[in-house]
């Protein structure tokens, strides 16, 4: 009997499925391991290649098995779809990521640092309070028109909401109601001086990474999305090139192509949102600036709301500053203003 070469690892929270395969294709092994189980049975295996879905805790396992002498290749769990065979259950799921991680063409994701999870993990537990503030913001004003008290957008429109609910003069809200919508103010209060906190650390962060700083340069891309690229893209040469980068956040138009014929829609939307998110509002802010001061440095920007909508404009913008974006972190050049600012 062979050696094992080729090993599809499906991954779970304490059950994993184990397909081992030799140089000829002959299944070797093909057994489950609890959680406690992984790290002595790869320690006992020789190097081979092990093949894992990019999911929860893959990056935690990649990183282990690689410690122990393993070259891991890790997949998008789309790509590995295919290759399952009638039903779906963990035997099928390790087989078909056995068999795929050794395709020519199968493309695979980078393995994060622990430093990069720990910036990604910054990042959506901001973003996840962000929305627990909107959410609670929404409930207060909800909660207080019911009883005819309404006050305009925006942040002042919620404080003079606040102010209102801590008189307690003002007869017109009921105390059971004074009481609820004081513990929502509490938390309210508490959700942005904890997203305060995080807006400081992913700045401290930002000073002390270089490409983070060089990022920064570009118009529309500040410390929040700089410090998300850098966590998120663990190697951009990855890429083959700007425009794939721009389609794995989901910024180029979707094909429907056949024939000869290009036919081009809207955008993908395929890919991190989160980093999407915050391109296009980087462009919609680099609009704005441009139509306040004027956009005569930016030629191509002009032509581009001449004939476009500002929202079509935009998200073009977005698709160029995510590729400028990608060209900066794998050659590790800086951004080069245009020639009518450096006058």
């Amino acid at each position: 009997m062979q050696a094992v070469t080729t090993i599809g690892f499906d991954i779970a929270k304490s059950v994993f499925q184990v397909h081992g395969v030799d140089t000829v294709g002959q299944v070797i092994i093909r057994r489950q391991l609890k959680r406690r189980q992984v790290i002595g049975f790869f320690q006992k295996l020789p190097a081979c290649l092990v093949g894992i879905e990019a999911c929860a805790s893959s990056h935690y396992w990649s990183r282990e098995l690689q410690a122990l002498g393993h070259n891991v290749r890790l997949m998008p769990p789309a790509y590995v779809r295919p290759y399952v065979k009638r039903q779906k259950n963990d035997m099928a799921d390790a087989e078909a990521i056995c068999e795929a991680v050794t395709r020519a063409n199968m493309r695979f994701v980078p393995t994060k640092t622990a430093e990069q999870q720990s910036g990604l993990m910054l990042h959506r537990t901001r973003h996840l309070f962000m929305r627990q503030q909107t959410s609670v913001i929404n409930a207060i004003r909800a909660h207080l028109a019911e009883f005819g008290i309404v006050a305009p957008v925006g942040r002042r429109g919620v404080e003079e909401l606040l102010r209102v609910v801590a008189d307690p003069s003002d007869k017109r809200l009921p105390e059971i109601v004074r009481a609820c919508l004081a513990a929502l103010g509490s938390q309210l209060l508490s959700l942005k001086k904890q997203i305060l906190d995080f807006d400081r650390m992913i700045m401290a962060w930002h000073r002390s990474n270089q490409t983070s700083k060089r990022l920064n340069c570009i118009p529309g891309v500040g410390p929040l999305l700089s410090t998300a690229l850098v966590a998120s893209v663990a190697d951009p040469k990855t890429f083959r090139s700007g425009r794939n980068f721009s389609a794995w956040i989901g910024l180029v138009p979707k094909q429907n192509s056949s024939g000869g014929r290009d036919k081009l829609g809207s955008i993908s939307k395929q890919g991190d949102r989160y980093l999407r998110g915050l391109f296009v509002a980087g462009a919609f802010a680099v609009i704005r600036y441009a139509k306040i001061h004027g956009t005569k440095h930016r030629p191509w920007l002009t032509a581009l709301l001449a004939r476009r909508h500002t929202k079509v404009a935009a998200i073009a913008l977005a698709n160029k500053l995510a590729r400028m974006a990608w060209a900066m972190m794998a050659t590790g050049e800086r951004y080069n203003y245009p020639a009518s600012l450096k006058v």
